[in-house]
């Protein structure tokens, strides 16, 4: 690949050794990951450009449900035949190393807050039961805690009001 020009397509399945991510979803480990790889020789190093899949697992963030995310992303990076400092990948013994590339790549795509369907009503509040199975069997209304102190209060203006009403009446 050392000539400028020079092409190779590879299709790479690999079975992680370790899970990729750490949050609400994550790729398992042993689960397969499917690698496109296109690598093409160009003057200063080896562009790489490629296409990953894989089905990452977690929990959805509104109901607790179990989920299966379908991974599909692309990525592109240059590996450099010099160890020069404006590169971050090298070539190393005629081989590069793609696996802090697909880590980042799939770490960096997994969601933040995993939903099982974008309309997930998610958990009530009060209740902890999912809002799908039971919705809104009573429509109570909700005080806000901080308030429920007020709920007995009445106003003493009302029957001031009233009063100053009933005397204009008998003038």
């Amino acid at each position: 690949m050392h000539r400028p020009g020079e092409m190779r397509e590879r299709e790479l399945v690999i079975t992680l050794a370790e899970r990729l991510g750490e949050g609400a979803a994550t790729v398992p480990q042993g689960s397969e990951l499917t690698i496109d790889l296109r690598l093409e020789g160009l003057h200063d190093g080896i562009l790489v450009t490629g296409e990953v899949d894989a089905t990452a697992v977690g929990e959805c963030g509104r109901c607790l449900d179990p989920v299966s995310i379908p991974v599909e992303l692309e990525f592109q990076e240059l590996f450099a035949y010099s160890l020069d400092e404006a590169f971050d990948y090298s070539v190393r013994d005629d081989h590069v190393d793609l696996e802090p590339v697909v880590r980042d790549a799939v770490v960096l795509s997994l969601p933040f807050q995993p939903v099982c369907r974008p309309d997930c009503p998610g958990l009530d509040p009060a209740t902890g039961e999912k809002l799908e199975v039971a919705p809104e069997q009573d429509q109570r209304v909700v005080t806000d805690p901080r308030w429920a102190a007020l709920q007995g209060f009445q106003a003493a203006h009302d029957d001031v009001s009233d009063a100053a009403g009933v005397e204009r009446e008998e003038r």
